[in-house]
C-alpha cells in the first residue's frame, strides 16, 4: 500500500512539474471589448491577443498557448515585429463579419480596422495584448447582438457612452444582446451571479499557484481543526487586499506580488516537509500570505472589469468562487489521499514528497518570475 501510494505522488509530482514550465507563460486571457454606437456609427475596441486567434487557438478549451496543437503557428505569430504582426490583424475580419460578429436588430454590421496597435518591448512568454479599434455603419435598430466565434474563450463586453450601460462576459459561440440606449445594466443578483464562476475559475483550472497553496495546507493538517484555521486565517486576509485592491487603494506591481506568491508557496511547503504539527505562528504567517493572494486574485478582476453600481455584488461573487474553488481542491485532495491520512506512514510516503514538489515548483516560479 505505502508503494503505491508513493507511486501515486511521483506520478502527481512529474505533472505538477511538467506544467510548472509553462504557467504564466503564453497564459491565455480574456478578450476586452468596448462599444460605443453613436450617430448610426458603431465603435468596437479590442484589448485582445492577436497571435492566438490567428493561429486559430481554441480559446474555449485551452488555458495556455504552449497546449494547443497551433502552438507552433502560435509562437512564429509572436515572434513577429508588431507592425508585421498589425497587418494581419484584417484577416480574421472575414470570418467576423460572415459571422456576423455585430449586428442591430438583425441586420449585419461590416466591421473595418481603424488601428491596430501592438505593444514593443513584452517579454516573449507572456501574452502580448494588442489593442484593435474597428468601426462599421451601424444600421437604425433598437437591439445590438454581439456574437464571440467559436473557439474565441472569454470576451467581456463593456457597453460605452450610455446610460445603465450593459457589461457582461460572453463565452465563444455565444451571444449577447442588448438595448442601444442602455438600461441593460446587470442587478445586484445577476452581477453576484455571474462572477461566481469568474472566480471559480481563477482556483480551478486557471490558478496552479494557489491550488499550490492550498494544497499545502492540506498537506501538514492530519485533523479537520488545523487546516479550519489555516483556511479561514488565508481566507480572511485574501478577502481584505482583493476589495482593497479591486477598490484601488492598494496597488502593488506584479513584478513584485507575483515572485512573492511563488515564495509563499515554497515557505508552506518547507515547513510541511521539517514540522509535523502546526505551530503557534503558522495561523499568523498563513495571514500575511493570504494578503498577499488577494493581491493576485484583484489584478485578475481588474482583467475583467467591476461593473459600474454593481461593486459590491461582483465582488462577493468572485470571492465566493474563489472560496468554492479553494473548497474543491481540499475536496479532490482528500478524496485522493484522505483514506491514508490517519495511517503512520502518511507523512513519510505521501505528505512530505508531495510538499517536495511543490517547495520545486515554487521555487521554480520564484526564479522564473523574479528575472521576467
Amino acid at each position: 500500500m505505502k508503494r503505491c501510494s508513493l507511486l501515486l505522488v511521483v506520478k502527481l509530482a512529474f505533472a505538477l512539474v511538467m506544467s510548472s514550465t509553462v504557467a504564466h507563460a503564453h497564459e491565455v486571457v480574456p478578450t476586452i471589448a468596448d462599444l460605443t454606437v453613436t450617430d448610426a456609427r458603431a465603435e468596437l475596441t479590442l484589448q485582445i491577443n492577436l497571435e492566438a486567434f490567428l493561429a486559430g487557438v481554441d480559446l474555449d478549451v485551452v488555458q495556455d498557448t504552449n497546449e494547443a496543437p497551433q502552438a507552433d503557428d502560435y509562437d512564429t505569430l509572436r515572434a513577429l515585429t508588431p507592425e508585421a504582426l498589425a497587418e494581419r490583424a484584417p484577416q480574421l475580419l472575414k470570418g467576423w463579419n460572415a459571422l456576423p460578429v455585430i449586428s442591430v436588430d438583425g441586420v449585419a454590421l461590416v466591421l473595418e480596422t481603424v488601428d491596430v496597435d501592438v505593444p514593443s518591448g513584452v517579454n516573449e512568454e507572456l501574452p502580448r495584448i494588442a489593442v484593435w479599434q474597428l468601426t462599421a455603419d451601424a444600421a437604425v435598430g433598437e437591439k445590438l447582438t454581439v456574437t464571440l466565434p467559436k473557439g474565441g474563450g472569454d470576451m467581456v463586453l463593456r457597453q460605452q457612452g450610455v446610460e445603465a450601460p450593459f457589461t457582461g462576459l460572453i463565452s465563444g459561440g455565444s451571444s449577447a444582446e442588448i438595448t442601444l440606449s442602455g438600461g441593460d445594466a446587470l442587478n445586484g443578483w445577476q452581477t453576484f451571479a455571474e462572477y461566481i464562476p469568474v472566480g471559480f475559475d481563477h482556483i480551478l483550472p486557471k490558478g496552479l499557484d494557489h491550488i499550490l497553496f492550498v494544497l499545502g495546507l492540506f498537506f501538514l493538517s492530519t485533523h479537520l481543526r488545523p487546516l479550519v484555521w489555516q483556511v479561514s486565517a488565508f481566507t480572511l486576509a485574501h478577502t481584505v487586499t482583493l476589495a482593497l485592491g479591486a477598490m484601488g487603494w492598494v496597488n502593488v506591481p506584479a513584478s513584485i506580488v507575483e515572485p512573492l506568491i511563488a515564495a509563499s508557496i515554497v515557505y508552506v511547503a518547507v515547513e510541511n516537509i521539517f514540522t509535523s504539527g502546526l505551530s503557534p505562528w503558522r495561523p499568523v504567517v498563513i495571514f500575511c500570505f493570504g494578503l498577499l493572494h488577494g493581491l493576485g486574485f484583484a489584478s485578475v478582476l481588474g482583467e475583467f472589469g467591476l461593473p459600474a453600481g454593481q461593486f459590491v455584488p461582483a465582488l462577493i461573487g468572485f470571492n465566493i468562487g474563489v472560496e468554492l474553488g479553494q473548497l474543491t481542491v481540499i475536496a479532490i485532495a482528500f478524496v485522493l489521499v484522505g483514506w491514508a491520512i490517519r495511517k503512520i506512514w502518511y507523512r513519510r510516503a505521501i505528505a512530505i514528497p508531495a510538499s517536495c514538489v511543490i517547495a520545486a515548483v515554487g521555487a521554480y516560479w520564484v526564479i522564473e518570475r523574479t528575472l521576467l
